[in-house]
């Protein structure tokens, strides 16, 4: 970068070194271009937060461009703060997913509170009650030294939030990897419903209308979080709590209740909710998004602290505020409603024509620029990618044969990627609203809530195999798509739409680009084959540390429904008699699978082969057999594969199952091969007569493999495990792991 020349600075003393802090030097450079000048220190601040890749998506736009977006039940798709979709009757389901990974990092019980806090208000900014919440949450190895006090601080921070707030936290997802050892990822997923006809969106549409701050008051908490969170960690990142927000659960329920309100009175034209970058991104995606200006005086910003600079104001990220902007002599309403709930309202601007956005505080223009340069023409780079190298597919016969199968099921069962999350979930309130028909503690592939006064319900889940994705990060985004439609297929649902929060390291590495761009386009080709659209979603990068990244996590958040609460199943109601079904066909692939990590103690092999005319064409007729009344439990198929499936059901359902092996491959890979598009179905015998001739009309695999009943797992009579036993160990591995002092279990 050039050096700045003295008279290209203003009073504010823009040097090189203020402006690198800031923005890249070609960045910079583009800024002095589209402004003619030098900004001064506010101006900047705008530019660097407005173009990190938390909010500009600088790195992905091009490529997010593939995803299907629209659909026949889409409302509204990205772009707006959350997706929204048709769900019949006049409602509309509202929904989306993002990230909060560096600020649970650095403060886990805020970053991950806060997290809870900003997806509610991505919701019900658009004029929908929220009625759920679900995480995906990654965290290292348990041996590492801060892996349980992140575990804690995360769990009490999404329950301490979601708790209080009063919306349940009905499911998720939790893995450990010792990829995330520096770098967890927390994911936040929220979802609301509204009148299909009663949906707010941000863009400004008038000039002249009054904008208006609502909520909490701006503080010091936050500034620059959006920057923070756009860059990766190195030697000392946990220094960097300042930039982490502080959040207020009953304050977030009073804004629920007094937007929701207000919103039902006919005086907002459109709102936003100030997330990352605060006042900064929401008044600029707002004016943008309509074409027009805006102006704000900053002195009448409601400030819970003293001296607060117009930098401070506008890159803050205090939690728990909105941005509306108003139909003119409508203020009043607003102004009676938030002080009925003890809420800070006050107007600090208008819309304009100008195109610009214009800055006052103490009597003074701070900042005046034009806005498309801000918002939507913010860089959008072409980064340099290659894909990753392949592997080789694992050929069975060249490995080890197990001894005792039963002992590998009951090792498998019993590791961090398998065994119960019972400690986390427990601490999250999965009732309140008395809508929860199926939560975590629910033996179902996917959570289910009801839709309040009627008998439909709304089926939630959110997935992702990094090990997949880094094997193969085409068809491990295939996976992601394909294993949430089939757990929502799984508990009879039909699914709609995704949202999505695609966590990967630098962007500027061209390995890293690879495993970001063959994900997306994996993911594309699943969500079109599968009529399974994204509605919404968040990127999240730069999560390495010290130039180690993470592994390529597209974390997928599904949504489907249930017509009829009367016709849904989970995997816990097996009964000894029910004869055990499996969809699909099993060729034993072993590749990146629970099995190479934990009983051959490899990182190896090819992901495996998602065919989605198979995957679409056996969750059809799974659901069929759902709607019919046939199938008693159904479970898909994941991790561990068939032998997990099955134990997953005993385990639930309290029963034993006998297995009788069936195929060409060793029966340890029909055992634990992690082949995709299929499900376990238990039935009774003569529903099990219709569904195999179901099966055969439809041109889908289905066979019998086993028979419900006994207190043992057991392959063709042998190989047996006690179902206590077994229970025993899945549930027992997290409470031993958060019982134990850190410094013990890193020794161990």
């Amino acid at each position: 970068m050039s050096q700045i020349a003295p008279e290209e600075r203003d009073a504010d003393g823009i040097t090189e070194e203020i402006a690198l802090e800031h923005v890249t030097s070609d960045e910079y450079e583009i800024i002095l271009k589209e402004l003619g000048r030098a900004p001064n220190l506010v101006e900047l601040g705008i530019f660097s937060v407005m173009w990190s890749e938390h909010c500009s998506y600088k790195s992905s736009r091009l490529h997010l461009a593939k995803f299907p977006t629209s659909g026949d039940k889409v409302i509204y798709g990205p772009g707006e703060n959350a997706g929204v979709v048709d769900i019949g009757d006049g409602q509309a389901a509202i929904f989306k997913m993002e990230s909060h990974n560096h600020p649970s990092f650095i403060e886990p019980y805020q970053g991950a509170a806060t997290g809870v806090g900003g997806i509610l208000r991505d919701v019900f900014t658009m004029g929908a009650r929220p009625v759920a919440l679900m995480n995906a949450l990654r965290f290292g190895d348990p041996k590492h030294p801060k892996t349980r006090q992140l575990v804690a601080g995360v769990t009490a921070g999404i329950g301490g939030y979601g708790n209080c707030v009063g919306v349940p936290t009905v499911g998720g997802e939790t893995n450990f990897d010792k990829g995330y050892n520096e770098n967890i990822l927390v994911n936040a997923m929220a979802v609301g419903l509204a009148d299909a006809d009663k949906i707010f969106t941000a863009a400004a549409r008038e000039p002249g209308f009054p904008v208006l701050y609502v909520g909490a008051k701006t503080g010091r908490d936050g500034i620059h979080g959006a920057t923070m969170a756009s860059a990766e960690f190195g030697e000392g990142s946990e220094e960097k709590r300042p930039t982490v927000q502080v959040g207020d659960p009953f304050t977030e329920k009073k804004l629920i209740e007094a937007c929701l309100e207000l919103m039902a009175e006919d005086a907002i034209s459109s709102i936003q909710d100030m997330g990352a970058a605060g006042l900064t991104s929401s008044s600029v995606e707002m004016a943008s998004s309509g074409g027009l200006g805006i102006e704000l005086d900053l002195d009448h910003v409601p400030q819970r602290e003293e001296a607060m600079t117009a930098y401070e104001m506008m890159l803050s990220e205090s939690q728990e505020r909105m941005l509306m902007i108003v139909k003119p002599g409508r203020e009043h309403v607003a102004e009676r409603i938030f002080k009925k709930w003890d809420l800070d309202v006050a107007t600090i601007g208008k819309t304009a024509e100008h195109g610009r956005l214009v800055l006052r505080h103490k009597g003074e223009v701070v900042c005046d620029l034009p806005l498309d340069p801000i918002g939507e023409n913010a860089p959008k780079y072409d980064r340099p990618h290659f894909p990753a190298e392949a592997r080789a597919q694992i050929d069975p016969s060249d490995l080890h044969q197990p001894e005792h199968l039963g002992e590998t099921l009951l090792q498998l069962m019993a590791t961090p990627d398998m065994a119960s999350k019972r400690w986390i979930w427990s601490q999250y309130d999965r009732h309140v609203m008395a809508d929860t028909a199926a939560s975590s503690e629910d033996p179902a592939d996917a959570a289910i809530v009801r839709v309040h006064g009627t008998n439909k319900a709304l089926a939630i889940t959110t997935d992702c195999t990094p090990r997949y994705c880094f094997a193969d990060p085409y068809e491990g985004g295939k996976q992601a798509v394909a294993e949430a439609w089939r757990n929502l297929t799984a508990v009879g649902a039909d699914p709609i739409a995704i949202t999505d929060c695609l966590n990967f390291g630098n962007p500027e590495r061209p390995e890293i680009m690879g495993q970001f761009v063959g994900c997306v386009e994996g993911m594309a080709e699943a969500c079109k084959v599968l009529s399974f659209p994204v509605v919404s979603g968040n990127v999240s990068l730069y999560n390495e540390t010290d130039g180690r990244a993470i592994p390529p996590t597209p974390a997928v958040g599904g949504l489907g429904l249930i017509p009829d609460m009367d016709k849904r199943v989970g995997f816990g109601c097996m009964e000894d008699g029910d004869v055990i079904l499996l969809v699909g066909e099993t060729k034993g692939e072993l590749g990146a699978s629970l099995y190479m990590r934990h009983i051959e103690g490899k990182e190896s092999g090819n992901a495996p082969r998602v065919d989605l005319a198979a995957e679409k064409r056996h969750g059809d007729y799974v659901r069929g057999e759902i709607r019919a009344g046939r199938a008693k439990a159904v479970h898909d198929l994941s991790d561990g594969g068939l032998a997990c499936a099955a134990a997953d059901m005993a385990i639930a359902s309290g029963t034993g199952i006998k297995l009788a092996y069936q195929g060409n491959v060793p029966h340890f890979a029909w055992m634990f091969g992690e082949d995709q598009g299929r499900y376990l179905i238990a039935a009774s015998a003569e529903n099990a007569e219709a569904m195999l001739a179901d099966a055969k009309a439809q041109s889908v695999p289905v066979s019998v493999i086993g028979l419900a009943g006994g207190r043992f797992i057991s392959i063709n009579g042998g190989h047996a495990v006690d179902l206590i036993a077994l229970k025993q160990a899945y549930e027992n591995w997290l409470p031993d792991l958060m019982g134990a002092e850190p410094e013990a279990r890193a020794a161990e």
